[in-house]
This record gives structure tokens, C-alpha cells and sequence, in this order.
């Protein structure tokens, strides 16, 4: 356990000081920062320091202190280290200070602190790892307070010299043997330091060394838990036996680390060993094995063995592989997981087709074209899934799989279609449902033709071509069909092409174009719609188009006074009472002197005079403080 204690104030008092220092000091550091270092104003903290002033300033100079101090402020700073309230901050300080004054500050403090000062010393020694302390370290290791030595053991394991290394690797043994874990933590962490200092260092045979005294010494699980992944680490291909050990450990923290490091391991032999192991793995096991090993940056030796998991063995293990293929796999998957997608169980098939789909590299979609260019894969749905699942845009060689006899084969390719065909090409899906060949493709197309116009990126250009088939088609299902694509798509041509097409004569056309016009998502569908209002033929399309007005002035966001007049003009050509009190729910919402206006004046209507003065009395209320609504309900008799 790693011991990192400062020494804290108590009472009240140090609560505000702190907090007080806490709030003032992000202004205080981020000017600093912008400013530079500066000896002026370091030399005026020191003089804070040096005054009588509040704990509080004497904080923020501190830390001011560590961006502006040099060997100047030690000695203030170092006087503080034995104050329990000032001691943290003094010490934030002298960890950032350069030059061997603040080092020499602290190890002078050692001699005369003790308890949560002492530890907080020895902290910041670690923070600075002073070589110059390990002797100082080194004795404190037997100290009495256990706190101490633990924080003297974590301390050398920062400065990680050989000395360090040697005195904690000889301490190991005591530290183990003393009952306290706290201890053997503490000088198990600072080993475990030290080696990983080491191995970064390239001294892999030493760090190994060290990793193994922890690993046999007698410690909580998390100290040899962090061994053992070192070991690993260090010893390279000589650690494959160790790693393999953790696998089968019935231990789970054990078993999770081997599969930490596995990610962290080059590929070559460990990718042998792994696959002889995943043999005589448990199913569950197995599957989190080849995960980690997918999680490696090098793994292209691997796939001839994920690829043979992904084809037999238990179904967790092969799920595995398949979702590993997905990510580290190449052209060379293609085939063998088209297979895997044939089988009979769904969830696997799901999957290699998913993994197909996901498989990187642009030389796969080039497997996938020339299987398609090729007369059996024109007829195989499968392989024209994976070229919707992928957006390969192959118009040409999907037009033929269109006129195959067999549904399954026309329906995957009008989908594939309808996720890759570009502009251009989209007449050809246009044409498929404006004069299927096949009723039963009649659906199938309607959906692949939605799914290209809504992703294309001129939508006006798109809903041209739409409303231009719209015009040519003799069938009004087929026109309500397209036009309810357009409606999909939205902009400006769409909703005058829906706009034109409510007005026809035809109560299909009618019926389907004022609904869509009342679901229409941009504000400048109301001009339509309140025309609409005004001129459809029936009242049942009227009271439909004066909902979707109601709406957008409702929902949608409006300088205040647009929606006051459109407020205004429902309620001119609402008809029923029901779509009245809705403009006065709205008027309630958007309380301003045009909506208490309109209020008021809708007073007269006698179907909703209770509503429209409760809504008038309402916005009144909201407006409360301006003398101009005040007199318009004076004069309209509201009090």
C-alpha cells in the first residue's frame, strides 16, 4: 500500500483556512503560469511567509511558491514543515523547486519530525527521489511506526538506484516475516518500483530478478499480482511458462493479469504456446483468451488459428474467434467466414457475417467484388449482403442478381442496393418500384429505395428525381408510396411536391400528403399547411393540416412574434373548438403582449370565451410587471 499523507489542520479554523486558500488559489496559479517565473514575486511571497499573515495567504504562497520558487524560498518553506496546518503546502513547494536546497531541506526535516509530518516528508523525498536520501531511507525502514517504514520503502522504490533496490530487496524477507501487511505491501510496491524502473531501462535479466523475490515472498495478492505480470514482461519468451501458469490458476485476479499482460506480449512464440493452450482450455476461458490475444497490435500469425477456432469447437470459443477475426483479420477470412455464415445456428452465422462485415482493409472489398463478379456469386444472397453490410458501391455487378428467378437473391440485392447506390444510379431502384417485375419484391424495394434517397447528400437533387417519377407514374398507390419517400428525404422540393400533391383530387393523394405534411419537420411547411387549411377539399384534410400548423407554432422555435401570428391565423381559420383551445394553450406557453393580445381578442369567439379569458388572466399573471399589460386587461374587464 502506498502511503502518501500530508499533514492536515483540524477545527473549524483550518477548514475555512483551506477552503478559503482553495478558492482563492485557481486565479492566483493560472496568472502565474501566464506570467512566467519571477524573482520579484517570489520574493514577495517569501515575505508572506516571513509575516504574520492568515494561514490562508501563507497556502496560496506556497503553491504560488512552487511555479515562481527557486533555492531562495527554501529556507521559509522548510520552516513550515513542521507545521500541521501549513506542512502539505509547504512541501507541494519543495517538490517542484529545482536544485539540491530542497533536497537537502528535506532530509534535514527527518531528523526531528514524526507521525503524519515525518510520513509526508519521506513522500515528497519519494517525489523528488533524492539518491541523497537512501541512506536516510534505508533506516527508516526499521522504524517503529509502521506508517514510516512504509512510506520509506515506497519512497526508495521511486528513486530506484541499485542502492535502493538492493536495501529493499534485503528487506523484503523482514518485511514479510513482521505479521504486518501493511509493511510487506509497502517494501513489495517499492521493489516492484525499482523493477519497473529497470525493465524500462532495458535491464530486463534485473528487473526479472526483483519480480521474482516478490513473487515468492509471502504478500497480499495484489503485490504478487503486479510481480507476476512483470515477470512476464521481463523475461519475454523464458516468461511463456509463467504466463501459461496464470492461465490455469484458479485464482480470477491471477487468470485476469495473464490476460492484462497477454495484450502487452509481441507476437511469435507466445502465439504458439496460446494456441496449443486454448485446446485444453474451459470453453469460458478459451473465448477471453483469444479475445486478449486479438487486443495485440501484431497478430497477423494468428489468423490460420482463429480462423480454425471460428470453424469447430465449442460455440463460446468460436463466437471468440469470429468477433477477433473482425478485427485483426484480412482478405484472406473472406471465404472460410461466407462458410461459417451458412451454418445452420443463427447466432454463429450472425456473427461471421457481422465479422465480414467489419474485416479492415480496402484488398477485402476487392475479394468481395470478384466473388460477386463471378456467376455463383451473383445467385449467392450472402455475398450480396456483404456488400450492403460493407457500402461497396457495385451497381453494375448487382444488376443481374435483379433478374434472377429466385426471391431470396433479388431481395438481398435491391438491399444491397439500396445502401450503396449513389445518385446516378438510383433510378434503377425508382423503376423497380414504380413497375416491379415481381409483386413480391414490390415491398422489398419500397424499403431499399427509403433507405438510398435518405442518405444522399444533395436531398434536392434527390426529391427532383423522386417527384419526377411521382409525375410519370399512372398509379396513385405507387405516386403515395414515392411521395412518402419524398416526404423522408424533406427540403424545399420535397414539400412542394407534396404540397402539390395534397391538392389533387385524388383522396389518397389527399389523405396521404396532408399527413405527411402535418409530421413535416422544418418550419416552412406552415405557409403550406395553413393554406391547406383554407383550400383542401373536406373538412376532415382541413382540421388535419390546421393540427399540423398548431403544431409548429407549438413545438418548433420561433422568434416570438412569427408565432404570435401564426397563433393569429389559427384561430382566423380554425372551425372547431378543439383546435382553438390548443392555439390558447399555446398562447399560455409563450406569454408575451402579442399573445396577451390575441388572448384577449379571442374573448369573442363564444365557443371558447371561458378558455380564452383564464388564458388571457394567465399570461397577465406571467407579465405581472409590465405596466402596458396591466392596462390591456383593465380594458378587456380581467382583473
Amino acid at each position: 500500500m502506498r502511503m502518501r499523507v500530508y499533514g492536515r489542520c483540524s477545527g473549524l479554523c483550518c477548514g475555512v483556512m483551506l477552503g478559503t486558500a482553495a478558492f482563492l488559489l485557481a486565479d492566483t496559479v493560472r496568472w502565474a503560469h501566464a506570467q512566467g517565473p519571477s524573482p520579484e514575486r517570489e520574493q514577495k511571497q517569501i515575505a508572506v511567509l516571513r509575516s504574520n499573515a492568515p494561514g490562508a495567504e501563507k497556502a496560496i504562497a506556497c503553491k504560488q511558491l512552487a511555479i515562481e520558487g527557486s533555492s531562495e524560498a527554501v529556507p521559509e518553506l522548510a520552516k513550515l514543515l513542521a507545521d500541521p496546518q501549513l506542512a502539505s503546502w509547504a512541501r507541494i513547494a519543495l517538490e517542484a523547486i529545482p536544485g539540491p536546497a530542497a533536497d537537502e531541506s528535506l532530509r534535514k526535516a527527518t531528523d526531528s519530525l514524526a507521525g503524519v509530518l515525518l510520513v509526508g516528508t519521506i513522500n515528497s523525498i519519494g517525489v523528488r527521489r533524492d539518491p541523497g536520501a537512501v541512506e536516510i531511507l534505508v533506516k527508516r525502514l526499521r522504524d517503529q511506526d509502521v506508517s514510516v517504514a512504509s512510506a520509506a520503502a515506497v519512497a526508495l522504490g521511486q528513486i530506484g538506484n541499485p542502492a535502493a533496490a538492493a536495501a529493499l530487496r534485503k528487506s523484503l524477507p523482514m518485511a514479510s516475516a513482521t505479521g504486518s501487511p501493511v509493511l510487506a505491501s509497502a517494501v513489495a510496491e517499492g521493489c516492484v518500483l525499482c523493477a519497473e524502473r529497470l525493465l524500462s531501462a532495458g535491464k530486463s535479466a534485473d528487473a526479472a530478478a526483483i519480480y521474482d523475490d516478490v513473487r515468492r515472498a509471502k504478500l497480499p495478492q495484489q503485490r504478487i499480482v503486479e510481480a507476476t505480470r512483470g515477470a512476464i514482461l521481463a523475461k519475454q519468451s523464458a516468461g511463456i511458462p509463467i504466463l501459461l501458469e496464470q492461465l490455469r490458476s484458479p485464482e480470477k485476479e491471477l487468470f485476469n493479469i495473464a490476460l492484462v499482460t497477454l495484450r502487452e506480449l509481441p507476437g511469435g512464440e507466445v502465439d504458439a504456446a496460446m494456441v496449443a493452450e486454448i485446446q485444453k482450455t474451459p470453453p469460458e476461458r478459451a473465448a477471453l483468451m483469444i479475445q486478449a490475444m486479438a487486443d495485440r497490435p501484431k497478430t497477423a500469425g494468428l489468423l490460420p488459428a482463429l480462423i480454425a477456432q471460428a470453424q469447430r469447437g465449442p460455440k463460446p470459443v468460436r463466437l471468440a474467434a469470429l468477433n477477433a477475426l473482425s478485427r485483426v483479420g484480412d482478405a484472406s477470412c473472406f471465404v472460410p467466414l461466407l462458410e461459417i455464415g451458412r451454418q445452420g445456428d443463427p447466432e454463429l452465422a450472425q456473427a461471421a457475417m457481422q465479422s465480414i462485415a467489419d474485416l479492415p482493409g480496402e484488398a477485402v472489398n476487392a475479394a468481395i467484388v470478384a466473388k460477386l463478379a463471378t456467376p455463383e456469386g451473383q445467385r449467392d444472397p450472402l455475398v450480396i449482403e456483404v456488400i450492403g453490410r460493407r457500402g461497396i458501391v457495385a451497381t453494375a455487378a448487382l444488376l443481374p442478381s435483379l433478374e434472377h428467378p429466385e426471391p431470396r437473391v433479388r431481395s438481398a440485392a435491391l438491399t444491397a442496393l439500396g445502401e450503396t447506390v449513389e445518385l446516378a444510379e438510383l433510378p434503377v431502384l425508382i423503376a423497380t418500384v414504380v413497375a416491379a417485375k415481381h409483386p413480391e419484391d414490390a415491398q422489398v424495394a419500397e424499403k431499399a429505395l427509403k433507405s438510398a434517397s435518405v442518405r444522399m447528400p444533395d436531398r434536392e437533387a434527390c426529391a427532383t428525381a423522386l417527384a419526377s417519377a411521382v409525375e410519370r407514374s399512372p398509379s396513385v398507390p405507387t405516386q403515395v408510396v414515392l411521395l412518402q419517400i419524398v416526404g423522408a428525404v424533406g427540403g424545399t422540393k420535397a414539400l412542394e411536391t407534396v404540397g402539390a400533391a395534397a391538392k389533387k383530387k385524388d383522396p389518397l393523394l389527399q389523405d396521404a400528403c396532408s399527413r405527411l405534411l402535418g409530421e413535416w419537420m422544418t418550419v416552412d411547411a406552415a405557409p403550406v399547411l395553413l393554406d391547406l387549411s383554407k383550400t383542401a377539399e373536406g373538412e376532415k384534410y382541413q382540421v388535419r393540416a390546421q393540427r399540423g400548423y398548431i403544431r409548429i407554432a407549438r413545438q418548433f422555435v420561433l422568434p416570438e412574434k412569427e408565432r404570435a401570428e401564426m397563433c393569429r391565423q389559427a384561430l382566423a381559420v380554425s372551425s372547431q373548438t378543439a383546435e382553438k383551445k390548443l392555439v390558447l394553450e399555446i398562447l399560455k406557453r409563450y406569454p408575451n403582449l402579442d399573445s396577451l393580445t390575441i388572448a384577449i381578442n379571442a374573448i369573442g369567439s363564444a365557443d371558447v370565451k371561458d378558455e380564452a379569458t383564464e388564458a388571457a388572466r394567465a399570461i397577465g399573471g406571467k407579465l405581472s410587471n409590465s405596466a402596458e399589460a396591466k392596462a390591456l386587461l383593465t380594458k378587456a374587464g380581467i382583473n
